[in-house]
């Protein structure tokens, strides 16, 4: 994997499917080396944003650029070396095995001319061990479980090797115990390798508690960027949403923790400590 931190960006970027325009006049730069969570309600264009940025959906206006290059000028082979993508829910040909699964991360380092490797092989052995799925290099993908499946799935991730990884929303279906699980192996991957991450989450306490970054969306177009702490506020989220909340701190974490403010429940009103007074 190369230690140039990686520039992705993207300029004045539209776009849509068929008649209908769902991304219009987007900037944004992903800061390199950090976890990136990009958040909003359904159909704001979160995935469709994560989709023009691994070059799966080309923009009708604007470009998208890694290392300032566009995207679409990269020859696929080098772009799948530095960037790698894992969509929702990816499906596995049936019996196919973890480890074979593992190895295809390695398919953009194949040349007619170069072959398996031991840095192949190593990759591999890498990838398994740091996603916790040697044990389950030997079983079919399609007889895991669910959280161990989305891992056999990051592994493949893993072993391509990219400076970036896009992640399309990596905790869908799985029962809290594996999200967990998995958004903990995206930390490791970040710190432990310093791979760029940028990942689409619906929950936003764990993007709160997982990203450095966060980006909220909304009618296609970025409305707030920053820490956590910045983006996540009562107003963004209702803004956002159409959902009223408070917003206190994680006492674990110490990062934002949102409560929902449902139609069935009223909240106390907030209310400032008295003033000390001296003497």
């Amino acid at each position: 994997m190369s230690t140039a931190e990686p520039d992705l960006r993207a300029e004045g970027l539209r776009l849509g499917y068929d008649d209908r325009v769902v991304v219009s006049g987007l900037d944004l730069a992903v800061p390199p080396g950090r976890i990136t969570a990009i958040v909003g309600a359904n159909a704001c264009g979160k995935s469709t944003l994560l989709r023009a940025l691994a070059r799966l959906l080309a923009p009708r206006e604007g470009t998208v650029s890694l290392d300032g290059r566009a995207l679409h000028a990269i020859p696929t082979r080098e772009l799948a070396q530095r960037l790698g993508i894992l969509p929702q829910s990816p499906v596995a040909p049936d019996g196919l095995t973890v480890i074979d699964l593992v190895n295809r991360g390695r398919s953009p380092h194949q040349t007619w001319w170069r072959q398996w490797t031991k840095a192949d092989e190593q990759a591999v052995h890498d990838a398994l061990a740091a996603t916790g799925t040697t044990d389950l290099a030997d079983r079919a993908v399609d007889e895991l479980s669910g959280g161990q499946r989305q891992r056999a799935w990051i592994a493949m991730a893993v072993a391509q090797g990219t400076p970036v990884l896009l992640l399309d929303e990596p905790t869908t279906y799985l029962d809290l115990a594996h999200q967990i699980d998995v958004l903990d192996l995206v930390v490791d991957l970040n710190r432990n390798e310093g791979r760029t991450i940028v990942m689409v989450l619906h929950d936003l306490n764990q993007a709160c508690r997982y990203a450095d970054h966060v980006i909220a969306m909304k009618k296609g177009r970025v409305v707030a960027e920053g820490a956590p702490a910045d983006v996540i506020t009562a107003e963004t989220v209702e803004d956002v949403f159409g959902l009223r909340c408070r917003v206190t701190t994680d006492p674990v974490s110490r990062t934002p923790l949102v409560i929902p403010v449902g139609r069935h429940h009223t909240p106390e009103p907030e209310t400032e400590e008295p003033a000390k007074t001296l003497g």
